[in-house]
């Protein structure tokens, strides 16, 4: 698979020759846990990729989930992009301030609407920055753009459709949690949340699908890392995280494959965890 792939993934070298396409539109999909005390909004006011915006991923969600940032409704998708002069014909590149991290989430979102010429950027923000590229602290000109939207109800699964996958073992979960985590020794970050993992899931740590330079791995080593957790890649996917936001760099990393049956399970360990009516075990999996 070639490295560029204006629908998965592209280098710096691909969207700084691309950076002034009339039709290219660029977002900042920042977002830090909530134990992190960086401000994602801060950070893109002072310096961002030129033309960039910025997607809250906690505004740009279902205001009416008690859960964190899930999967905002198609209108206020629609209301949000079009606010921010993203519609019909662009080509979209998402990236964020830690390398490879929020940003598949943005991506996934896209996806899930139907939009699928949308990119994640390798390597992010601090990759530009260290070769010594064009940044810029000003907001961009925005103009409103018509966008139509195809929500794609297979790349999502809610709780009860998670809870049938876990009892009949018709798909491979797929948790990106660290493995303290996943195995139910480390805490959660956010409070009153079980600790462990859903039943039959497997742990492919988000981290281990990435290069130390914040990268995402080749295809050949991507797949290294999915069988090393004995995950079947026959079989269709779900992947699930802490709260939705990881869970994307496996499916990014399904696409880069050529995994096409995968899809993010939104409310993820946020929802799971928090539901004593819901099986959870422990140790490895």
């Amino acid at each position: 698979m070639a490295m560029d792939d204006p629908k998965t993934l592209v280098s710096t070298d691909w969207l700084e020759a691309h950076l002034h396409d009339p039709d290219l539109r660029i977002i900042d999909a920042t977002w830090f846990l909530p134990t992190d005390p960086r401000n994602a909004k801060a950070g893109y006011d002072a310096a961002h990729i030129p033309g960039a915006r910025f997607f809250d991923i906690d505004e740009i969600a279902d205001s009416r989930s008690e859960l964190p940032h899930m999967a905002p409704p198609v209108e206020k998708f629609v209301s949000r992009m079009r606010a921010m002069g993203i519609g019909d014909g662009h080509q979209v590149v998402v990236y964020d301030q830690a390398g490879v991290f929020s940003a598949p989430r943005v991506w996934w979102t896209f996806r899930l609407m139907g939009k699928t010429d949308v990119a994640v950027l390798d390597g992010g923000l601090p990759k530009w920055q260290a070769e010594g590229r064009e940044i810029e602290d000003l907001p961009p000109v925005m103009r409103d753009r018509h966008i139509t939207v195809q929500r794609q109800a297979s790349l999502i699964k809610d709780v009860t459709q998670v809870a049938h996958a876990s009892k009949l073992g018709d798909y491979e979960i797929i948790d990106a949690r660290a493995h303290g985590r996943f195995i139910g020794v480390d805490p959660e970050p956010r409070p009153g949340l079980r600790q462990g993992h859903i039943p039959g899931s497997k742990n492919v740590q988000w981290m281990d699908l990435l290069t130390p330079a914040n990268t995402l791995k080749s295809p050949d080593d991507l797949r290294a890392a999915f069988e090393a957790a004995k995950v079947n890649l026959s079989k269709p996917a779900i992947c699930s995280c802490g709260s939705g936001v990881n869970a994307a760099i496996l499916a990014l990393a399904l696409e880069r494959l050529g995994h096409r049956n995968w899809s993010v399970y939104d409310g993820a360990w946020a929802e799971w965890g928090m539901y004593n009516d819901l099986k959870v075990a422990t140790g490895e999996a």
